[in-house]
């Protein structure tokens, strides 16, 4: 059953789905709130969902995008537009309207599955202001019991594809081949616009294939996803994995840690992937005490700075038995690398372990992080210039990531050579938000840096030229990006200079500014 490899075991996404629902049948797949779903039950939904998409003129290769929180209906969706033999275009619930608009343009998306409002906002009408023109955008679904004249309910949706005969949606997931696009994830690179990783089916099964059988996830586990599925830790490390093992996935929208306290008491959870900050937050809650939190078994944290005091407290005062660090970005697939069961915390803590069967890590002189494999992507979607920069004839995937190999071939990440930094969990491009700071009709100059946060671990921070007889304040600067961009994103410290340091080339000195915030 173990080492075996995903990829030869099904081929696709939707024979996954379909093999897990046969598998285990009975068994529990999905819990969401008081409503539980059977893995045979999730097929059947998934099979009705595909048919939809056929219904609505979803062909092969057409891109369908979900904007949506991790809830049974973004499941239920996304696989079933993979099985109607769709590439995935997930969304950042933390997008405004002109975000999601580049992304679904960029993408050329047909179809776009969108929920109704959540955290009180409505992300149809969030899009509608962002006014974008999207040509290809033919149709969108609103995952609720209400929509606007032009958009479809899920209901309304679903029920156009009763007609569809079975054999022809087995027909459409029988002839998706293993190379086929399975989805497109994108992250935004050092020029600060979105670009999106193709990554195949074959690919997909096989890294996450591997990451379970790493973790030791087994049947009947009970998975606490929340992490959001629009990210690959989500998607793939949570409803690919647990169907690769028949897990019960319990979806959380919000990623709150009282909810998170409540539903691992509740459905006695045993599986909790998550960022250092959220398992912090939950160890330090005081609240804590009041939870049976004892079912806890399994915990997967990412490459940020994993305190080797949090290993510890996970193991002795949770009772953890299997905490692991692990490394990944888009562009390979979501996993690079992985501690293993059984290595000491020091390992676990200071390092985010080996690289995965089958593919190789590297330092370039410089300490770039390169990676060679079966996880890394054929390229960015229809962008060969930026697929060159990052990807060479030899298949090396620079990763933009600076970092040290200990002499078992542990990796540990020290710097971030795309200025990239981590919010709460969340990927923050300096560049990206430059860009859309940049658009203030008050501002010539900006520039931003990751901060260090007691809370997040690092927020944005703005060094700003204002321009000449300008009264703009930091709190109306801070305000205004509030309205334009996820709230990740936001500079929670802003600074005024006459101008941005820079070298004799015009590159800012990102390293002075650096200094000066933490200064």
């Amino acid at each position: 059953m173990r080492g075996r490899r995903g990829d030869l075991e099904w081929g696709s996404i939707p024979q996954l789905v379909r093999s897990a629902a046969e598998g285990y049948g009975p068994r529990e797949a999905v819990v969401e709130g008081r409503h539980r779903v059977t893995y045979a039950e999730l097929g059947e939904r998934v099979e009705r969902a595909a048919a939809a998409c056929l219904a609505a003129g979803v062909e092969p290769g057409d891109r369908v995008a979900v904007w949506a929180p991790n809830t049974l209906d973004w499941i239920v969706s996304a696989l079933g537009a993979v099985t109607a033999g769709a590439v995935l275009v997930p969304l950042n619930t933390r997008f405004k309207g002109a975000e999601a608009a580049y992304v679904l343009e960029r993408s050329r998306s047909k179809l776009l599955f969108v929920t109704g409002t959540f955290l009180g906002t409505s992300y149809v009408a969030s899009l509608r202001r962002a006014g974008a023109v999207l040509p290809h955008l033919e149709q969108v679904v609103v995952l609720a019991d209400s929509a606007p004249e032009d958009f479809r309910t899920w209901k309304e949706f679903l029920a156009g594809g009763d007609a569809t005969p079975a054999r022809e949606v087995r027909a459409r997931a029988d002839a998706i081949a293993p190379t086929d696009p399975s989805d497109i994830i994108f992250t935004s690179g050092t020029t600060g616009r979105p670009k999106g990783a193709v990554i195949s089916h074959a690919q997909t099964l096989r890294c996450y294939e591997t990451w379970a059988d790493l973790a030791g996830l087994a049947e009947g586990d009970r998975y606490l996803i929340v992490n959001p599925f629009f990210h690959t830790f989500g998607y793939k490390a949570g409803i690919i994995a647990c169907l690769t093992r028949g897990a019960v996935m319990v979806p959380q929208p919000v990623s709150g840690v009282d909810t998170v306290l409540a539903n691992v008491a509740a459905e006695r959870v045993t599986v909790l992937p998550g960022p250092p900050t959220l398992l912090q937050s939950l160890l330090d809650h005081p609240a804590r005490a009041a939870h049976d939190l004892s079912s806890l078994r399994l915990v997967v944290t990412g490459a940020a700075v994993v305190p080797l005091r949090l290993v510890e407290r996970l193991r002795t005062e949770l009772g953890v038995g299997t905490v692991l660090t692990a490394y990944g970005l888009s562009e390979a697939s979501g996993i690079v690398t992985m501690c293993r069961r059984g290595d000491p915390p020091e390992t676990i803590a200071t390092t985010s372990g080996r690289p995965i069967p089958g593919t190789e890590v590297r330092l370039d002189p410089s300490g770039e992080v390169l990676v060679r494999g079966h996880n890394v992507m054929s390229g960015y979607d229809d962008d060969p210039a930026a697929t060159a920069e990052v990807l060479d004839a030899d298949g090396w995937l620079r990763t933009g990531d600076v970092g040290v190999l200990d002499a078992e071939g542990n990796l540990r990440i020290t710097d971030r050579i795309k200025d990239m930094f981590i919010v709460g969990g969340f990927n923050a491009y300096p560049a990206e938000i430059e860009q859309l700071l940049a658009a203030h009709p008050e501002l010539t100059d900006v520039a931003v840096v990751g901060v260090p946060d007691s809370r997040l671990g690092e927020v944005a921070g703005a060094f700003a030229v204002r321009r000449p007889g300008s009264t703009l304040t930091a709190d109306d600067l801070i305000a205004w990006a509030r309205r334009e961009m996820a709230n990740y994103k936001v500079p929670r410290h802003v600074e005024f200079v006459p101008e941005l340091p820079r070298n004799a080339s015009g590159k800012v000195l990102k390293g002075e500014l650096r200094a000066r915030s933490a200064g």
